[in-house]
């Protein structure tokens, strides 16, 4: 059975990126995986080469078994999860999710 990656690529302005890393670090990701849905997860930052930026963009990986697994947590969890980081970070962040199928 392949596993799936669930990617969440997430842009947040600057003057809010520390402590919405902060935030990620210690309480999104974890509540993620406390859902049992993912065996792993890692956050990671786009590098780009714009000292302008206004803003920093991440990308953040989800590892389910199944699809089954993904799907139980964007049936049971998923809403209230990206509720928090929206009523947290409103329009500092904006967001946008694909999801993975690992072939190897």
């Amino acid at each position: 059975m392949a596993k799936i990656v669930y990617n969440v690529t997430i842009l947040i302005e600057n003057d809010v990126r520390e402590e919405w890393l902060n935030w990620m670090n210690e309480h999104h990701v974890p509540d993620v995986m406390a859902t049992g849905c993912f065996t792993e997860s890692k956050v990671m930052k786009v590098l780009v080469d714009d000292p302008q930026a206004i803003a920093t963009t991440y990308a953040c990986h989800y590892v389910a078994n199944s699809m089954g697994d993904y799907q139980s947590y964007v049936d049971n969890h998923a809403e209230k999860l990206r509720k928090e980081a929206v009523d947290r970070y409103g329009n500092k962040m904006n967001a946008f999710r694909t999801l993975l199928e690992v072939v190897e």
